[in-house]
């Protein structure tokens, strides 16, 4: 999936390059105040209500990792990007949040432990979606969960993981999954979507 050297991807993305602008999407930059504010009230309802560590995986400039962080949450952040750390870490100065460069398949954590492990729009670009869920199941204490954010996108050639085939893949690794669509939720994204988008909370035993 990365390339450590170039900061590439296996997708052809050079995230390094695409880090200044990358704020500029509604849903990455978050800086519309419905856009922020539904994204808010979504991760409320997919994290723990108690104060936890969070594992932001792919976390690019740390705009959910902020939305956690100003629930109470005391975030990790991983992405590839040197860039994509450097303004995560400016965004979250004076927060409770550490943000290392690493990849979201094997991130840098050592032996620590989280009760939840965020990732959005990572596990459908990675070679074996269903290795680096396994891996991301360890990094979890028990009764942990995972908040994977995926979809289909694209009417011509389609790129993306189906709910379907995630549920299936997580089905042996989780005690509870539940998956809630996100495509009808215009705020979200700054504008209507016709394609596949959702959310898969489970937790595991």
């Amino acid at each position: 999936m990365t390339n450590e050297s170039d900061g590439t991807t296996s997708v052809g993305v050079d995230w390094d390059a695409r880090a200044a602008s990358f704020d500029d999407e509604p849903d990455h930059g978050l800086r519309d105040p419905e856009v922020r504010r539904a994204w808010a009230d979504r991760l409320r309802g997919w994290l723990p209500g108690r104060a936890c560590d969070v594992l932001d995986l792919g976390c690019g400039t740390g705009s959910l990792s902020l939305l956690a962080a100003e629930q109470g949450h005391r975030v990790t952040g991983v992405d590839l990007s040197p860039p994509m750390v450097d303004l995560a870490r400016a965004k979250l100065a004076g927060r409770d949040a550490v943000f290392l460069v690493g990849d979201a398949a094997a991130p840098p954590v050592g032996e620590q432990r989280f009760d939840a492990v965020l990732v959005r729009h990572v596990l459908w670009a990675l070679p074996d979606p269903g290795r680096a869920l396994r891996h991301w199941r360890e990094l979890l204490r028990p009764g942990g969960r995972l908040v994977l954010i995926e979809g289909v996108w694209g009417p011509v050639a389609p790129v993306g993981i189906a709910a379907d085939r995630l549920t299936a893949l997580l089905a042996p690794l989780a005690s509870h999954v539940r998956v809630e669509s996100l495509s009808a939720d215009a705020l979200l994204w700054g504008k209507r979507v016709e394609d596949e988008r959702y959310a898969v909370v489970a937790v595991v035993g």
